[in-house]
């Protein structure tokens, strides 16, 4: 069963670090924007493994910039609150532990969603593995 309690109204989120960001929610169409917009700005690669991070790293970029209302903890270069700006929020994704942050407590409770539809899985050790035997023994 899936329950339909995901946060409906813009909510704060702790990155640690000391880092806060005021969100929109994570709707269906934030998320189409983001993948329009990795898609739109993809570059073909030969690496596949770096083709996939640089995308996923796209994906989180896209989606601070759609999500992003406020934030708190963040400073310039001179240690001044920083500016909600596209250049700034990529800049704060390019930090590892923020990206992870961001993305793990923005995408989570949506991924938790996506888990609870799988609810049947497959029959232990292949599809057939929990059936009657049909064939005669030799």
């Amino acid at each position: 069963m899936i329950r339909l309690d995901l946060k409906r109204e813009p909510h704060w989120l702790d990155l640690g670090h000391g880092v806060r960001l005021h969100v929109r929610p994570c709707t269906t169409a934030l998320m189409m924007a983001a993948r329009a917009e990795v898609q739109r700005i993809a570059a073909p690669v030969q690496n596949e493994a770096q083709a996939a991070g640089e995308r996923t790293a796209a994906l989180v970029k896209a989606l601070a910039r759609l999500s992003l209302l406020d934030w708190d903890g963040v400073g310039d270069a001179d240690g001044l609150p920083a500016a909600l700006t596209h250049e700034s929020i990529d800049a704060l994704m390019d930090l590892w532990p923020i990206a992870s942050a961001f993305e793990s407590a923005y995408l989570g409770p949506a991924l938790l969603l996506d888990a609870e539809k799988n609810a049947l899985g497959p029959a232990p050790n292949g599809t057939s593995a929990a059936g009657p035997d049909t064939a005669r023994a030799a």
